[in-house]
């Protein structure tokens, strides 16, 4: 019999890669995408009416706000979507027995580490988008224990906008470009993290809904700058000098880490999953996005 998995934010990045690889699952499950048109997620009863009506057994949340340095000056919206929102899931969840699986972020930690955060490393964010996401994290455990959380981070895919499209549009544009060379991090194909998310399900109903923190991104380190490098490679790009600066050399609003590698330990080890080198996934996207 299959289970019912509603997938909020379905239009975002992530949300996009979950709808490509949906079919793959249709003997096992049953997708329901919705976005702000089909369900507005601010609205509790919306949502406890929505499960109730299509006997939702999986919620996986791919909606936020994750304009970083906009929730500087917008932080009511930032935090109606990152923790209201959040809570209003946990809440239906609790009460109609749903099981949540909800995306965070690197940015809960301030960056100030020298090895992979591990999921019980002290938090500490920085930003208004940060802060939201962490208060997010804790009304969500605090209303609905049954969750799963996964933290990722430099999240890129063929859909919607992101560093590795805005790269290869400013690489063609101009003949010269300045990227940060001094936040150290590790990329993510959100192709990847919605193959792991349906890998966790697909536990989940022949084992057990293992809750908790898990950390996920691709394998590897790397900074902006390097990643600008690959990625330019990799597109083909040549006639763009690409120079490195420091982060104080970058105005922006918003904080970032400094330092974000995540450990990935638990979630291979807990799932049974591997995890792809970011330079491969890269390429991968890469290739789909010049073919389009």
């Amino acid at each position: 019999m299959q289970k019912n998995i509603l997938i909020t934010g379905a239009n975002g990045q992530l949300g996009s890669e979950i709808r490509r690889i949906a079919d793959n699952y249709k003997s096992t499950f049953r997708f329901f995408f919705t976005d702000v048109a089909e369900l507005d997620i601010t609205e509790q009863q919306a949502i406890d009416g929505y499960l109730k009506e299509n006997n939702i057994d999986y919620i996986v949340n791919c909606a936020a706000y994750t304009a970083v340095d906009k929730a500087e000056d917008d932080s009511d919206l930032c935090y109606k979507i990152n923790r209201d929102a959040v809570a209003n899931i946990a809440s239906a969840a609790a009460s109609n027995d749903v099981k949540v699986i909800h995306i965070s972020t690197d940015y809960v930690y301030d960056g100030t580490a020298s090895k992979p955060y591990i999921e019980t490393d002290k938090v500490n964010p920085q930003s208004v988008y940060g802060k939201s996401k962490l208060e997010g994290e804790d009304a969500l455990l605090k209303i609905c224990p049954q969750s799963i959380i996964i933290r990722t981070a430099w999240l890129y895919s063929i859909f919607g906008n992101n560093f590795v499209k805005t790269m290869i549009r400013l690489g063609r544009e101009r003949d010269t470009l300045n990227v940060v060379a001094d936040q150290t991090g590790a990329p993510t194909n959100a192709a990847d993290l919605a193959d792991t998310i349906m890998k966790i399900l697909v536990y989940s109903e022949s084992n057990k809904f293992e809750s908790g923190i898990y950390h996920y991104s691709n394998e590897g380190v790397t900074n902006w700058y390097d990643f600008t490098l690959a990625i330019h490679k990799d597109a083909g790009i040549t006639t763009c000098k690409v120079s490195p600066i420091t982060t104080d050399q970058y105005p922006a609003k918003a904080t970032r880490p400094k330092y974000s590698v995540l450990d990935k330990s638990k979630i291979k080890a807990t799932f049974g999953i591997s995890i792809p080198k970011w330079e491969d996934s890269l390429n991968i996207c890469v290739r789909e996005l010049l073919s389009i």
